[in-house]
């Protein structure tokens, strides 16, 4: 039962750094008075915005892999990769919100976190492919 625990864990993590994400934008609305459904006005809050959003966008990019490499690779070495996209979008959020220029270190971080698992996962579907294939 717990095979997958810390992919689990990361997977919890994931969904509340975005819980966080999506606070911040309500709470730079008030604070820059871009009433809902509004998505521009201040760019202090559209960055607050892009960050949510853009999170949102990688998500099924990020979680998909995370978990069909656990599933078929190897649990602990998905798990390492997640806490690397994590800390990959919390350099963004904090980068993106000062600056729109000072999200491309955490951009980068987490792109390659992604793409990581990306191509672990079709590694290891290939071999599990050839294997059955023999």
């Amino acid at each position: 039962m717990a095979d997958h625990i810390a992919v689990a864990l990361v997977t919890i993590a994931t969904l509340l750094l975005y819980l966080v994400m999506s606070v911040r934008v309500g709470m730079a609305r008030g604070k820059y008075g871009v009433e809902a459904p509004a998505i521009s006005g201040h760019a202090d809050f559209e960055r607050v915005f892009r960050v949510q959003a853009n999170t949102l966008e990688w998500l099924p990019l990020f979680l998909v892999p995370l978990w069909l490499f656990a599933i078929y690779g190897n649990d602990l070495v998905a798990a390492g990769l997640g806490v690397v996209w994590i800390i990959g979008r919390i350099l963004y959020m904090t980068g993106y919100s000062r600056a729109a220029g000072a999200r491309s270190l955490g951009f980068i971080v987490q792109g390659l976190a992604t793409l990581a698992l990306l191509l672990a996962c079709l590694v290891r579907l290939a071999m599990l492919g050839l294997h059955l294939g023999a």
